[in-house]
């Protein structure tokens, strides 16, 4: 950002640091001992004395500058800097030249103190102060004196600069400068407004809010954080950290709900870590979903992440599982249907779903959403949801995830297959 900021500055100062020629020549012009007779009747101007014009004169320093003879311009500076008795309207013209001189050559401790001394002339007019303002508190910035950059900034505002460029800056000399519950305080409603504008905020933006909430360790923050960096910038990492401390570490989890948790990960990050695809598997297995089994064993060893010879005996068993799951599974449904309750219907209908038997398992699932007698009814509308996810039925399954309520993960977990699914690549994902 520093080095973006540094070009912006360039090209303010190459606009505004030659800006004196004008003051310089009318000046050199109120010396002429033949001017009108009515200038004596207007206030006395403040003057150049021809000495010292002659050093900085703008026809002459032009070409030089054109030519890059920076030398031969720092020479006259010099002189003029050391020329005796200066009026404060000269000294303030000289620090326009260093100005000019500071900006064409990247002298940003020049670019400093002129721009200090200029500011604090009084010379300076009313119309250009804002720039001014502006270019020393981004000076102020690049060189990492950001005690200084917070009270440039902070003075523009309360000149009525409220413009976002200048908040934005206000918020990062904050940040950089470690004081990161201004910075969390100051960016959060930047990023609610955004969001109540149907605005995308910026990355940085998002992580320098996440990075803050952490800093000060406000766990809350730091997952709205996350859910904002996983739902507009997805990633393996933000979704990973946002699952494990959005759902896993939060108060009230309960482990039973691992496999959906595992189930949410699948299918929102690229590459599991090889213990992700292992318990995934064995979890499937374990309840009965060998087809679903596979299918991870499988894109863990696409993946690169499974080769041993453990995971190659998960794998055989998951395989033949499916197999016999696959020759069987028509037969459980007359079992499941005389069950007196759901949870054989709604069991019936995952492994459908997982054979990618898409409408025949949802079928099977609502049947037994509706015979009722489940022991967790939200864990069958969250395998709804699910199933609805891989199927491609983008709407149904958000507003199937939005009837899941009960507590210890649940919730949590159809909260985010929400944001999955709201991301353009969350069908895409889900369907893996």
């Amino acid at each position: 950002m520093s080095q973006f900021r540094f070009a912006r500055l360039a090209l303010m100062l190459a606009a505004i640091g030659l800006n004196a020629a004008p003051a310089l020549m009318h000046g050199a012009s109120a010396q002429n001992k033949d001017a009108a007779p009515a200038a004596a009747a207007q206030p006395p101007q403040d003057t150049v004395r021809p000495d010292l014009f002659k050093l900085l004169d703008p026809a002459q320093i032009k070409p030089l500058m054109d030519a890059k003879n920076y030398g031969e311009i720092q020479n006259r500076v010099t002189q003029a800097d050391a020329f005796p008795d200066k009026t404060p309207y000269e000294t303030y013209v000289v620090n326009r030249m260093k100005l000019s001189l500071a900006s064409a050559t990247s002298n940003e401790p020049m670019m400093t103190q002129a721009l200090e001394a200029i500011l604090a002339s009084g010379k300076l007019p009313e119309a250009d102060k804002a720039n001014f303002t502006q270019a020393l508190a981004t000076t102020y910035f690049n060189a990492k004196n950001y005690p200084k950059a917070i009270e440039m900034f902070k003075q523009m505002q309360a000149n009525g600069d409220k413009s976002d460029a200048v908040n934005t800056s206000l918020i990062r000399a904050y940040y950089f400068s470690g004081d990161y519950a201004s910075t969390l305080k100051l960016l959060g409603p930047v990023l609610d407004a955004q969001e109540q504008a149907g605005k995308t905020p910026t990355q940085e933006d998002l992580r320098v809010y996440a990075s803050s909430a952490l800093k000060v360790k406000d766990d809350a923050a730091y997952v709205k954080g996350l859910e904002k960096l996983a739902a507009f910038y997805p990633s393996d990492d933000f979704w990973t950290d946002l699952i494990s401390r959005g759902i896993i570490r939060k108060a009230g989890y309960n482990q039973a709900n691992d496999t959906n948790v595992l189930r949410l990960q699948f299918a929102a990050v690229k590459q599991m870590s090889p213990e992700g695809y292992v318990d995934l598997a064995e979890l499937a297995l374990k309840d009965g979903f060998p087809t679903e089994a596979k299918k991870v064993v499988d894109a863990g060893f696409a993946a690169g992440v499974l080769n041993s010879g453990a995971h190659r005996q998960l794998r055989d068993r998951a395989t033949k599982g499916a197999a016999d799951d696959a020759k069987n599974i028509a037969a459980g449904e007359a079992s499941a249907a005389k069950s007196k309750n759901g949870a054989g219907l709604v069991n019936l209908g995952w492994a459908y779903v997982t054979m990618d038997q898409f409408d025949k398992g949802i079928a099977f699932i609502e049947q037994g959403i509706a015979k009722g007698g489940l022991k967790v009814p939200d864990e069958a509308k969250l395998r709804l949801g699910m199933a609805y996810a891989r199927a491609g039925k983008k709407d149904q399954a958000i507003q199937t995830f939005e009837t899941v309520k009960a507590g210890t993960g649940l919730s949590d977990i159809a909260k985010y297959w929400i944001l999955l699914e709201k991301h353009p690549s969350g069908g895409t994902l889900a369907a893996k």
